[in-house]
């Protein structure tokens, strides 16, 4: 099977659902599938490479930094790509389009398919949906949201990577959307003999942005700053100036730790010396972050908008609504309190991570798309 891949961010460019594509892409061509890949170029990236046996072709969208894609470089992706995914399609001649977020490469898969016949597979992360992270796509959903419909209901078969993700998306467009988790190489990800460390050790991974609400993680951590603990909030994005301000008037300068945008595997190194992941985030699809957390064994800390999938109350860590700062607060107080429940959890955590194995995913993810393709 021949497959297109339309993606606006492929690492080292962007997020969590950026690096969901790549696996889903290297998985797919390490069971022998062709797999090119149409995403966005960024300044000292080759704009033609192979890696992991997936065709990465990056065309020019200006955009300007790896965690975040304006506006006009999403509708010059749009422009570039129209062109060159059209050549593709005519020369390459795929038997499928799997597209990755409904706006903007959703656009794309949409208007190439009319041209060419060739069927699409849409899988929605959050941020394309109505509703998934109002904070940041409420305003511009304005204006895109009346021609987002045939997207969604053109597709051949559609995915959501949580239910958070598919409730908003059944909600916004009544189409029938199917749950298939972000997943992870769990053999990969070898904690060690999980252990609590002393003091406990929390940690955060994300992008600085309002969406992940990383000011409440300083504002809990105000709260609890008499117990014992270290932090590092790996990441890097407009939120830090404000970051910066919080953990100095909070007299937390020597307790929080910002070494800036880690690689992949310097933030699983981040993991490994830890023990809680604490995400209060607004807003989530299924972040890929706690996935990896999972793995490694962290006890986790997480909202209810995003993390219902990854964490089992009383299990392996504990929810609470984004902004219950006083829950947050007693909850952590008592994790870094208490090393035999967070060796506990941390373990729960570990055997938890089965469930989104890749090669479980994998198996759903090809069987999907060979049903789907031209000609099946």
């Amino acid at each position: 099977m021949r497959v297109l891949v339309l993606v606006h961010e492929y690492p080292p460019i962007g997020g969590g659902g950026g690096k969901v594509a790549e696996d889903i892409c290297a998985g797919l061509a390490a069971r022998g599938h062709e797999v090119r890949v149409l995403t966005m170029h960024l300044k000292g990236l080759p704009p033609v490479e192979t890696r992991d046996g997936v065709a990465l072709i990056r065309i020019r969208s200006g955009r300007r930094y790896a965690y975040k894609a304006s506006l006009s470089s999403m509708f010059f992706y749009l422009l570039s790509g129209f062109f060159r995914g059209l050549k593709e399609i005519r020369t390459w001649k795929p038997d499928l389009i799997h597209v990755h977020f409904a706006v903007p490469a959703g656009a794309l898969a949409w208007i190439l398919s009319k041209l060419t016949g060739t069927p699409y597979v849409l899988t929605a992360h959050l941020g394309d949906v109505p509703g998934g992270v109002p904070e940041k796509t409420d305003r511009w959903f304005q204006w895109v949201r009346p021609f987002t419909p045939p997207i969604w209901k053109s597709a051949k078969a559609v995915v959501a990577v949580s239910e958070y993700t598919r409730a908003l998306a059944v909600k916004s467009y009544s189409v029938p959307v199917e749950v298939i988790p972000n997943g992870i190489e769990v053999n990969r990800f070898e904690p060690g003999e999980i252990s609590v460390h002393t003091p406990a050790r929390i940690v955060f991974a994300g992008r600085f942005v309002h969406q992940k609400n990383p000011i409440q993680i300083i504002n809990t951590l105000a709260r609890i700053k008499h117990l014992p603990w270290s932090c590092a909030l790996l990441g890097d994005g407009p939120c830090r100036t404000e970051m910066e301000k919080a953990i100095w008037d909070n007299d937390l300068a020597g307790r929080i730790e910002l070494p800036g945008w880690l690689t992949p595997d310097d933030v699983i190194d981040t993991f490994r010396n830890s023990d809680i992941l604490f995400m209060p985030s607004l807003s989530e699809g299924l972040p890929v972050v706690g996935v990896q957390a999972l793995a490694m064994g962290l006890a986790m800390v997480g909202s209810t908008s995003g993390f219902v999938d990854l964490i089992k109350p009383g299990k392996n860590g504990y929810l609470f609504p984004a902004n219950d700062t006083d829950h947050f607060a007693s909850a952590l107080a008592a994790l870094v309190t208490d090393p035999v429940t967070l060796l506990k959890f941390r373990k729960s955590s570990r055997r938890l991570a089965a469930d989104f194995d890749l090669h479980a995913i994998l198996d759903r993810y090809e069987k999907l798309l060979l049903g789907k393709a031209r000609n099946s």
